[in-house]
């Protein structure tokens, strides 16, 4: 890829949630992060690298399951050079957590606003830079 477009970086994202929900292994999408020190920010932790993404993967994976994101938005203002993006980012985003020793399981069901930052880099794209702004928690849904 020698520039970004808005329906390449649109698929990025439906892609990168749909390794989430089906909590592939690291492999398999790792490198949709840049090697050059990303940053994520979640409501419970800030991550910088891949190692520090790695590890906190790990831990979600086996907190929640029955995930499903569904984009609901991608808006992208791409730079003049189209190398660099910065992309407003909705997802809804539903799954279960049990934490033990609760007797049930309960469901989570938010719209996560986000900002990302994009980048072209080895010919792809990678996040750069991923924001989680907001959670807005459905109506009956459970809170992180």
């Amino acid at each position: 890829m020698e520039k970004l477009t808005a329906e390449a970086i649109k698929q990025f994202a439906i892609d990168w949630y749909g390794f989430l929900d089906v909590h592939a292994p690291q492999v398999d999408f790792i490198d949709n992060l840049s090697k050059k020190n990303v940053k994520m920010v979640f409501p419970e932790a800030t991550l910088s690298g891949r190692a520090s993404f790695e590890s906190w993967y790990q831990g979600v994976i086996r907190i929640f399951f029955d995930e499903v994101h569904t984009v609901k938005l991608v808006e992208s203002k791409i730079a003049a050079d189209g190398q660099t993006a910065n992309v407003k980012v909705v997802v809804q985003w539903e799954a279960s957590a049990w934490n033990p020793p609760a007797r049930f399981s309960k469901r989570i069901k938010c719209d996560a606003y986000q900002t990302w930052e994009v980048a072209i880099e080895d010919g792809r794209i990678v996040i750069t830079v991923y924001i989680v702004d907001e959670l807005k928690y459905h109506k009956g849904s459970a809170k992180l």
